[in-house]
């Protein structure tokens, strides 16, 4: 017998689809908007902060070049809908964001914080994506990042659609965004580190459950 051809991993998924996805897209990013702006705007409000950089760090060089890095997380998610062709596969996508998201805004509640780190100087050519990448990053919204935990939880999800080159390529992009964090100063190594077990904690977490539910059944 013939064997079947394996899906491919980017496929066209259909309109209907698409609708699927962006609706849920819409849906993590309304809840994004309201946690970390909102959570954002409290801590400028509070006068308690936590210190939470280690005095070394400070010594971590401004690499500007990595903004790419840095806002090539909005590429990750822009696959979302091509590589996940099944409906539970985004909603259970979703689902894991939005207690990211929520248990990220716990972090910010617990642990409001100022960045250590100076206004960043000489950009050159990476002046304008910088400023508006530093811009959307707000100000106090440290630990977790949102910015590796999103990142690492979307990519877990993608790395199950194929074998083992696509799946470490995909977590050493997770990994590179996350070193950028460093590299531009928009985060700092606890935020990282808190942002890295808050996603894999969500997925395993999710994953177990699915495991029982579906081993019930």
């Amino acid at each position: 017998m013939r064997a079947t051809p394996a899906a491919p991993w980017l496929a066209w998924p259909g309109w209907a689809h698409l609708r699927y996805a962006l609706g849920h897209i819409l849906l993590v990013s309304l809840w994004f908007g309201l946690v970390y702006v909102g959570l954002d705007r409290l801590t400028a409000w509070r006068t308690w902060r936590v210190p939470i950089h280690m005095a070394w760090e400070l010594d971590i060089p401004l690499i500007p070049a990595f903004v790419l890095a840095y806002v090539s997380m909005n590429g990750i998610f822009l696959l979302v809908p091509f590589a996940l062709r099944q409906r539970q596969e985004i909603a259970r996508l979703a689902r894991e964001q939005i207690w990211v998201i929520a248990l990220s805004g716990l972090g910010f509640l617990l642990l409001p914080a100022d960045l250590a780190y100076g206004a960043p100087q000489n950009l050159g050519i990476w002046e304008h994506l910088f400023r508006w990448a530093d811009q959307v990053n707000l100000d106090h919204n440290l630990a977790p990042s949102l910015h590796v935990a999103l990142s690492v939880v979307c990519v877990e999800h993608l790395a199950t659609r194929d074998g083992h080159v696509t799946r470490w390529l995909l977590r050493g992009w997770a990994m590179l965004i996350a070193i950028s964090t460093l590299l531009t100063h928009q985060h700092h190594v606890l935020d990282v580190l808190t942002g890295y077990a808050l996603a894999l904690g969500v997925r395993f977490y999710f994953q177990r459950r699915c495991y029982k539910l579906a081993g019930s059944m």
